[in-house]
């Protein structure tokens, strides 16, 4: 599974150890690099701060990271790419399955899908991933946007 989240990986959008001050932040530092690569139309980080006000994509974890997927409409897509961030210090995203509850995030993949089916399909391969406190403990550990991408294709063999 998460080897569809390598091959969508944007090496450019994996920011680590990011220095943010809130979600909208976060999304706009991990879209730019989308937006440079031709993965996503200008309106993109706006859309997906817009639409993370209405269906908040918080997910409190297992271990001592939580994690969020932001996204918006394939309107805004060119071509399907991810973007993934460690947070050097939490920012609150609301909660995927109570929005009036808050979680603080260090861990957050941009999702830029370009059909609906695509994003549930990805949303479930990247939850299954979130899953694994190892596996996010080691990108976290990572020192580079490769040895990401190399973290998550060995954990795709297991």
């Amino acid at each position: 599974m998460s080897q569809e989240i390598v091959n969508i990986l944007e090496e450019k959008a994996v920011l680590l150890n990011l220095e943010v001050e809130s979600s909208d932040e976060v999304i706009r530092e991990l879209a730019e690099p989308l937006y440079q690569a031709g993965y996503v139309l200008e309106s993109f980080a706006d859309a997906a701060i817009e639409r993370e006000k209405a269906l908040p994509t918080g997910l409190p974890l297992m271990g001592n990271i939580n994690a969020a997927i932001p996204h918006t409409d394939i309107v805004h897509v060119k071509k399907p790419g991810l973007g993934l961030a460690t947070l050097k210090k939490p920012v609150t995203f609301n909660n995927m399955v109570s929005p009036d509850e808050t979680v603080e995030v260090q861990f957050v993949v941009l999702m830029a899908l370009d059909e609906a089916k695509a994003q549930v399909e990805m949303l479930q391969a990247i939850a299954g991933l979130l899953q694994n406190p190892d596996i996010i403990e080691a990108v976290f550990m990572a020192e580079s946007p490769s040895k990401v991408k190399e973290i998550l294709a060995e954990s795709n063999e297991e």
